[in-house]
């Protein structure tokens, strides 16, 4: 499969979906709101190694695999974009594996 974390063609960034593992422990957590917190996380560093910031954040899609989680993943989404306020997409979905919950990509834009 053809795959890049991120690309980058001129003023724009697209970041392919992020979920939610701890890179740093190659781990994933269970809890929901956790998993969205790593999900930023990588997709901040991403976007800095990029040359862009969050506040380039111009489109997001979450894809969620229950409703059940979009209560605990709330504040999350509010405290990394609220005041951002990207156009944005919430889709509910089965992902690849079992024990992700939630999956974000998003796309930049610095002109």
């Amino acid at each position: 499969m053809g795959y890049s974390r991120a690309v980058v063609r001129g003023d724009w960034c697209f970041i392919s979906g992020v979920t939610g593992y701890d890179y740093s422990t190659m781990t994933m957590p269970d809890a929901p709101d956790e998993q969205a917190m790593n999900c930023f996380e990588t997709i901040l560093s991403v976007l800095k190694e990029s040359g862009f910031s969050a506040d380039d954040i111009v489109r997001v899609q979450y894809t969620v695999t229950d409703r059940a989680h979009v209560d605990a993943i709330i504040p999350v989404l509010g405290n990394y974009l609220g005041d951002i306020r990207p156009a944005a997409t919430m889709v509910i979905a089965g992902l690849i594996k079992p024990e992700m919950k939630i999956e974000i990509e998003v796309t930049a834009f610095r002109g």
